[in-house]
């Protein structure tokens, strides 16, 4: 139920996520990854053909602060973790503070790894494979499964053969020794850096003019922070003067900040909040809460296991998706798992609970009319939008609208729950006997898009919790 055929025949690609090599999957990287996942879910529940690219940042001048580091220290990559990796370039940047040289010499790295040096080179590939090693081990706990990883260095063999199309376009410019583009109402961009290396919009332009020729995509979505805003404008705008917009779309989906109180996460400083912490401490939140709670008592270890990260996972992701992709979030562990309030556990629960019942009521369709009394009303109205809530939000680029949906349903049937009997049978005001299907079948009907649209945001329904 919820699903459509409104894109038939159209194609969607959404580019997500987007981790940067040699860095930990950090809590920034949640908004980006979960919202972007939710637009695919969206779009391919709608009938769109959906084309899901993680962007891996793979290539550009950071490298070379690594590249610098392993060589000068004399470290083997085969024994690197994830977290040194971090380290390394943490301590480059605290070192590059009071010797600007360092940067130069990371430059002229990256620039032997532009040039295929076979040392960078190994270096570089084994940086990559320790990343996308721990990448896919974060994504199998979240439960993301992205259809393709085409990082920035997957289009090195295209980048020629794009930046002369540019120069044949007369975009181009030549300013300081760099090659930029210049544009009416917006600052120029770099193409071309004076030392020849290549610039991220060089690598995205090339991404696109493979993206165009692969699928032709109607919609490209691209979640990416708001602090890329100006930079999406230019390259949206480089695309246009180049010809290659035809008919299709164009969309930043642009995410703010999320911080816990001392601010935003910045790796540059050694500060950030890995998002593998923040999982292990939701999954142990909810194992406390399954504890306590009559049902959950009777789960074995297995079970109590498998609920509390579905309940803990969910709790985080729902905090994310149910605000505004564009606003900036305050990380509130009351408010990620407020079990009277808009959560995904207070969400999840109501599904149990409706699983509860139906599982201890036996279930027909009602026959004739029946009067419905105003909260049956109200749940009954709440179910007929979900087709249409899925529609607005996939077109609105803003899952929180399906979010809220979603809590506002569960309201509606937990006041419902309150206030009449579902089970059994029961007199009318008019002395009739009523066998109350028609509960049964709304309670139904709540499950199953409760169920449904919690999956469109990537949240697991436990059936009993």
């Amino acid at each position: 139920y919820g699903t459509s055929s409104l894109g038939k025949g159209k194609t969607v690609i959404v580019d997500y996520s987007s981790p940067n090599i040699a860095k930990r999957f950090g809590i920034g990287h949640l908004r980006s990854t979960v919202i972007g996942q939710s637009l695919y879910n969206l779009y391919k529940t709608l009938g769109y053909k959906v084309i899901g690219d993680n962007h891996l940042g793979d290539w550009g001048t950071q490298f070379g602060t690594l590249l610098y580091q392993i060589d000068s220290k004399g470290l083997k990559t085969s024994e690197l973790t994830i977290d040194e990796l971090e380290k390394l370039y943490v301590e480059f940047n605290a070192e590059a503070k009071s010797n600007e040289k360092l940067w130069d010499i990371a430059r002229a790295w990256f620039k032997k790894l532009e040039e295929k040096d076979p040392k960078a080179r190994e270096i570089w590939e084994k940086v990559v494979d320790i990343s996308l090693k721990e990448f896919e081990r974060i994504y199998d706990i979240l439960g993301v499964n992205i259809d393709y990883a085409y990082g920035e260095s997957s289009y090195l063999d295209k980048m020629n053969g794009v930046i002369e199309e540019i120069r044949e376009s007369g975009l181009l410019t030549k300013s300081q020794g760099a090659e930029i583009i210049e544009f009416k109402d917006l600052p120029p961009a770099i193409v071309v850096k004076s030392d020849g290396a290549t610039t991220y919009l060089a690598r995205d332009l090339a991404a696109i003019r493979f993206r165009i020729g692969e699928w032709k995509p109607d919609i490209f979505i691209y979640e990416v922070g708001s602090d890329q805003t100006l930079y999406f404008r230019q390259l949206f705008e480089t695309v246009r003067l180049l010809g290659w917009k035809g008919n299709s779309e164009f969309v930043h989906v642009a995410h703010g900040l999320i911080r816990f109180e001392h601010g935003k996460m910045s790796t540059r400083k050694g500060e950030t909040v890995s998002l593998e912490e923040v999982l292990s401490g939701a999954v142990s939140k909810a194992k406390a809460i399954i504890d306590r709670s009559e049902t959950g008592r009777g789960l074995d270890s297995h079970e109590k296991e498998k609920v509390a990260k579905a309940v803990g996972i969910g709790a985080v992701k729902y905090f994310d998706l149910m605000h505004q992709p564009g606003t900036d979030i305050i990380f509130d562990w009351e408010k990620v798992f407020v079990l009277e309030g808009n959560s995904a556990p207070y969400l999840q629960y109501t599904v149990a609970r409706a699983n509860s019942v139906l599982e201890k009521g036996s279930q027909s369709l009602p026959e004739g009319k029946i009067a419905l009394n105003p909260e049956e009303q109200a749940v009954l109205r709440g179910l007929t939008r979900f087709s249409e809530i899925i529609a607005i939000a996939a077109k609105s680029y803003s899952p929180n609208l399906l979010a809220n949906y979603l809590f506002d349903l569960a309201q509606k049937y937990n006041n419902f729950y309150a206030h009449h009997r579902i089970l059994g049978s029961e007199r009318t005001k008019n002395g009739i006997l009523s066998d109350n299907q028609h509960r049964l079948a709304l309670t139904a009907g709540v499950a199953q898009v409760l169920k449904n649209g919690l999956g469109i945001l990537g949240i697991d329904t436990p059936q009993r919790m």
